[in-house]
Formats: structure tokens, C-alpha cells, sequence
């Protein structure tokens, strides 16, 4: 099957800019999409490596999200994916064919970023069309084409407006309408609604998203912002310093986090200091024995990682805790409260209100936690010493707290 595909890119020094198409022959999937495939791929600027044995499999017509901090390596994977970086070690498939030697503007791939890139001096129509110009379709059939794609992304009444006259809101459907008319086996998108209000980043997430499953169209969508990758995503990958640290549905990722650090990038925590106790299996907070995921020796020193929905509040003027703030969010409300020299949020119905310096019970729900062992420099450096002493006084402490 051949396609053809306008492809914006943002080259690693920055830079950014369109790439005319040419005919491709990597994709063998009808259905609209294809696989991909990133297999041990390390790429290197240098001495320094961004991507480590990056390996991650995507099923066509699948929606993932490369999600993580800035640094992370997720948009040098979109670029090496792309075309535009090359790899240093490894291989990249799209629907089975190694594309490493293949060039950007034959991967059969669309491309849309946080920067527009729009031609100024074209119109909406007729910056949508451009890419079917140079495949060298006629004019009657390019616009028939490319109002067919502006009605999907409705801005069929803006055919003849000019960028400069466009919301960014529009401006960027015009680059999404200009990606997808050329008929890509693989969308990326790389923040591509990081440069718009609130509002019209939600809609414009899920008008994405409602495309995408239209289309079949195997997309991979870049961003650091958790909500964004948890309402658009049938799986996410999280990353973090060049590799992937946990791949799941957005379901999995929120409720079973297998690291630390994903139980604190993705959706609020509380990280609170605790002990294991003697099982190895649990840690004890306001009274309650809590489990945690994995094993750990007795006494070991653990950071674990409480989610706010898990801390249930009830008012009592004896309560260990009080209220230190407030934090009305609409459909619910955050409230921090201190006590024992722990602080944490709650997270609750704003129907029940709480006052600044109100008394308050905590009672947590015993769902597991994961838990990150606490390194301590006097128990490492008393260990190369005396192995034996060293977990005597680590237990000792441990019992004291």
C-alpha cells in the first residue's frame, strides 16, 4: 500500500520545518494503521546517552503515550521513530520492515507538534492540500480531499481564512487535518496541545482521541502532563533518564504503580516516611497496618507512597490531626492536615467542608503501596565496617520510630 504524508519536525537543535513527501512502501496494514516496533535502541549526543535499551512494542490502531519529564529521552524516541534522529544501536520497525534506512518522507508517518508551522501565505484549504499537490493529485480531487478533512476536524467554514486569523486552538487542527489527509500509518504528536488554555486543551484532547479511533490510525502521543496521557491513552509508557519504567493502561499505572517513581509522577501521592515491620510484607501508619508490593528485610527504612483518595478524614475535636489548608478543585476538594510529624492530603467530596486549624481523625484505607527503601549514609558506610552492627542500630531506629 502506498501513502504519502506531510511531515513537520523539530530537529534536535531546535529547529523546526516541514518535509515534502514522497511515495513509501513500508506499510502492509489496510485497516488504517500499522505496527511499530523499538527494539534494544540506544541513541547517544556524544558521551552521553538519552535512550537505553529502549524496547517498546505498539499494536496498529493502538493510542500510546510517551509520558515523563522533561529529559526524559520521550521526544528523541518520537524523532529516532520519525526519521529525524538517527539511532545509534538497535533497530526500529514500522509494520514489520526495518526503517532505519528509510528516509523521514518515505515511513508513511504524520507529524504533528507543539509549533504549528502553517504557511502563512496559504489558506486554511490550501495549507491542508499542499502535501496532495506534491503527491500531484489535481486540484478538483486535493480539495475534495482536504474539505473531506476539515469537516472531520470542523472547521469546514474556515477554509478560506488565513492562519493569522485563527485561534491556536484552530491553527493546530489545521495541522492535525494537514497530517492525517495524506492517510499515515502512524501519527506522532509531541505536546502538541502544550501551547493552549486549559479549556481548549481538553477539548482538543478529545476530539484527538475521537479521531484517532475513527481512522484506526496507530498514534504515539508525547507529553508530560499526566491527565493528558491518562484520558487519551489505550497504554502509557512512563519514562524516566532514557528508559521505560512501567507500560500499562492508564487504569494500571494509576492503581498498581510498580515504582516509586511512578506512584509519584502519576497522579498526587503522599510520600510518607515508615518502617517495615516485622512481616516484611507492611508498614504501620496512624495505627494501621498497611500493606506494601514486594518484600522487604524487617526495620528496613521506606518511603511509601499513599494516594489522597486513600485518606479519610472525619471531624473530632480530639483528633490527632488538624487542618493546615484548603484546596476547592470543583468536583473535589484536597485537604492537607498535620500531626505525629506527618503531613499529608486528603482528598474528598467538597461537600464536606473543613476549617484551617479544625481537629480531625485520620483513618487510611489499607490499599497496598508501593514502598522505596530510604537510603541512610551512616547505615551504608557503618555496613562496609561491621555488617552486623550496622543492622542491629538500622533495626534499633527503626524500633524507636
Amino acid at each position: 500500500m502506498h501513502s504519502f504524508g506531510v511531515c513537520e519536525y523539530n530537529s534536535h537543535d531546535g529547529k523546526s520545518g516541514v518535509m515534502i513527501p514522497t511515495a513509501h512502501t513500508t506499510s502492509t496494514n489496510t485497516s488504517g494503521g500499522d505496527t511499530v516496533e523499538f527494539a534494544d535502541v540506544t541513541k547517544s549526543y556524544g558521551d552521553k546517552e538519552v535512550l537505553h535499551s529502549f524496547n517498546l512494542d505498539i499494536a496498529a490502531g493502538e493510542m500510546i503515550s510517551l509520558l515523563g519529564p522533561s529529559g526524559c529521552g520521550k521526544s528523541t524516541a518520537l524523532r529516532c521513530l520519525s526519521g529525524f534522529e538517527s539511532i545509534t544501536t538497535g533497530s526500529i520497525r514500522i509494520g514489520g520492515q526495518d526503517v532505519i534506512a528509510v528516509p523521514p518522507q518515505r515511513r508513511g508517518i504524520g507529524m504533528v507538534f507543539q509549533q504549528y508551522s502553517l504557511f502563512p501565505n496559504l489558506n486554511v484549504l490550501q495549507n491542508v492540500a499542499f502535501g496532495l499537490k506534491i503527491k500531484g493529485l489535481n486540484r478538483e480531487d486535493r480539495y475534495s480531499k482536504a474539505r473531506d478533512m476539515l469537516k472531520l476536524v470542523g472547521l469546514e467554514d474556515y477554509e478560506s481564512a488565513y492562519s493569522t486569523k485563527l485561534s491556536g486552538g484552530q491553527q493546530q487542527r489545521v495541522a492535525l487535518a494537514r497530517a492525517i489527509v495524506m492517510d499515515p500509518q502512524v501519527l506522532l504528536l509531541d505536546e502538541p496541545l502544550s501551547a493552549l488554555d486549559a479549556k481548549i486543551r481538553v477539548q482538543l484532547r478529545d476530539e484527538i482521541r475521537a479521531l484517532q479511533q475513527r481512522l484506526g490510525i496507530t498514534a504515539i502521543f508525547v507529553t508530560h502532563d499526566q491527565e493528558e496521557a491518562l484520558a487519551v491513552s489505550d497504554r502509557i509508557a512512563v519514562m524516566h533518564n532514557g528508559n521505560i519504567e512501567q507500560i500499562g493502561t492508564p487504569k494500571e499505572l494509576y492503581s498498581s504503580p510498580t515504582t516509586a517513581f511512578v506512584a509519584d509522577f502519576v497522579g498526587q501521592s503522599n510520600g510518607l516516611e515508615s518502617t517495615i515491620l516485622a512481616d516484611g510484607q507492611s508498614v504501620e501508619l496512624c495505627g494501621i497496618r498497611i500493606p506494601v508490593i514486594g518484600h522487604y528485610a524487617p526495620h528496613t527504612l521506606v518511603r511509601v507512597y499513599l494516594r489522597p483518595e486513600n485518606v479519610m478524614l472525619r471531624a473530632d475535636e480530639n483528633g490527632d490531626f488538624s487542618v493546615v489548608n484548603t484546596s476547592f478543585l470543583g468536583s473535589i476538594e484536597r485537604t492537607g492536615v498535620t500531626g505525629h510529624g506527618i503531613e499529608m492530603v486528603a482528598q474528598h467530596n467538597p461537600s464536606t467542608q473543613y476549617r484551617i486549624g479544625d481537629r480531625v481523625a485520620v483513618d487510611i484505607r489499607p490499599d497496598p503501596m508501593v514502598a522505596e527503601e530510604i537510603k541512610i549514609p551512616w547505615v551504608e558506610n557503618t555496613v562496609a565496617d561491621n555488617p552486623a552492627t550496622a543492622t542491629e542500630q538500622q533495626a534499633k531506629k527503626g524500633d524507636e520510630q
